[in-house]
């Protein structure tokens, strides 16, 4: 998939870098992972912005803002239904 085609919602494999993880001096993801394009910004005086919302199957703490993604969006978005996944 080229950049052209990322469109908001789609879900696309990505080394996301974990703000944790860029803290600790570290420049890029450790694994590729599924992560939702929640938002694609044009604009024709600058480059494109993606907002981009990794997935975890970790199950995210009580102090966390997170969302677990229903069955049927992991399905549309090619994700295995049988794990639990959040974003």
């Amino acid at each position: 998939m080229s950049f052209d085609d990322l469109r908001s919602a789609c879900v696309v494999r990505y080394p996301y870098l974990w703000a944790r993880q860029a803290k600790s001096g570290e420049t890029g993801g450790r694994k590729t992972r599924p992560v939702a394009v929640g938002v694609r910004i044009t604009s024709p005086q600058r480059d494109d912005m993606l907002l981009l919302f990794p997935t975890s199957s970790q199950e995210p703490g009580p102090s966390r803002l997170a969302t677990e993604i229903p069955e049927a969006e992991k399905r549309l978005g090619g994700l295995d239904s049988a794990m639990r996944l959040w974003i």
